[in-house]
C-alpha cells in the first residue's frame, strides 16, 4: 500500500480543461497529492474523481481572505505544498479606447494579485525545507503590446517581472521560481472550435506544456531556467 502521506503536494491555481487539467493529470502520474483550484467546483470535481489523491476547491484567487483559506484547507488536507503552478490566463481584448478601468483590473488582479497572494501562501513553508518550485504559465503578450491587447498585455508584463523578482529573492532560499511563456494558441476543445480550419501543428498540446513544466521541478540548483518558451514549429517568432 502506498503511504499516501509522505506523498508530495502540487497547488494548481486556474484549472480548466486545457492546461489546468493537462498539469493535474501529469503530476498525480508522478505521484502527486493534486488540488486542483478555480472559481467553479463543477469540472475540478469531475477531474479529481478522476485521478488518484486529488481534490477540488473553490477559490476566488483575487481574494485574499479566500486564498487564505483555500491554502489552509489545502495544507491541512493534502499537507506542506511542495509545487505551485500558476495557470490563469484570463485575457479581455480591446484597444486603449475600447478597454474599460473595470476590464484592466481585472486582467491585473488574476494575472499579478492572484499570483502574489498565492505565492505568499506557499514560501514561508518552502523556505523552511529550503525547497520547492513556484511556476507560472505566461504569454509572449508580456513582451510585445498588441493593439488589441493592452489589458492581457500590461498584466502579463506584470507577471513576469514579478516572477524574475521572486525569482531573484528566493533562488538562494532552494526554491525554484520559473516561468514558462507560451507562444501561440493552446489545443482545446473551444480554440478548435474558433480556429476549424487549422491542423494540429498549428496548437500547443496541453500535455506536452506539462512535461515542460514537470521537467521544471526537477532541475538541479546549479543549472535552473528562469525562463522557457514553448512553441508549435508553426508559430511565427
Amino acid at each position: 500500500m502506498i503511504d499516501t502521506k509522505n506523498k508530495p503536494v502540487c497547488v494548481i491555481v486556474g484549472v480548466g480543461s486545457g492546461n489546468g487539467a493537462a498539469f493535474a493529470r501529469r503530476f498525480a502520474s508522478e505521484g502527486y497529492r493534486v488540488a486542483l483550484l478555480a472559481r467553479s467546483t463543477v469540472f475540478i470535481t469531475e477531474l479529481a474523481a478522476q485521478l488518484d489523491d486529488a481534490r477540488a476547491y473553490a477559490c476566488d484567487i483575487t481574494n485574499a481572505t479566500a486564498v487564505g483559506l483555500t491554502f489552509s484547507a489545502v495544507r491541512k488536507e493534502l499537507g506542506e505544498i511542495d509545487v505551485l503552478v500558476y495557470n490563469p490566463g484570463v485575457g479581455v481584448w480591446g484597444n486603449v479606447e475600447e478597454i474599460t478601468a473595470e476590464d484592466f483590473e481585472a486582467s491585473w488582479r488574476t494575472n499579478v494579485l492572484g499570483a502574489l497572494l498565492s505565492s505568499k501562501q506557499v514560501i514561508p513553508d518552502m523556505k523552511q525545507k529550503q525547497q520547492g518550485n513556484i511556476i507560472f504559465i505566461g504569454a509572449t503578450a508580456s513582451r510585445r503590446g498588441g493593439a488589441r491587447t493592452v489589458a492581457f498585455a500590461a498584466a502579463k508584463a506584470a507577471q513576469k517581472s514579478l516572477a524574475e523578482s521572486m525569482a531573484r529573492h528566493l533562488w538562494p532560499a532552494g526554491i525554484h521560481v520559473a516561468l514558462v511563456i507560451l507562444d501561440g494558441v493552446v489545443d482545446t476543445p473551444a480554440t478548435r472550435k474558433m480556429l476549424p480550419g487549422k491542423p494540429d501543428d498549428y496548437f500547443i498540446n496541453p500535455d506536452d506544456i506539462a512535461d515542460n513544466v514537470v521537467r521544471l521541478t526537477q532541475q538541479q540548483p546549479s543549472a535552473w531556467s528562469f525562463e522557457i518558451e514553448a512553441r508549435p514549429f508553426s508559430e511565427a517568432w
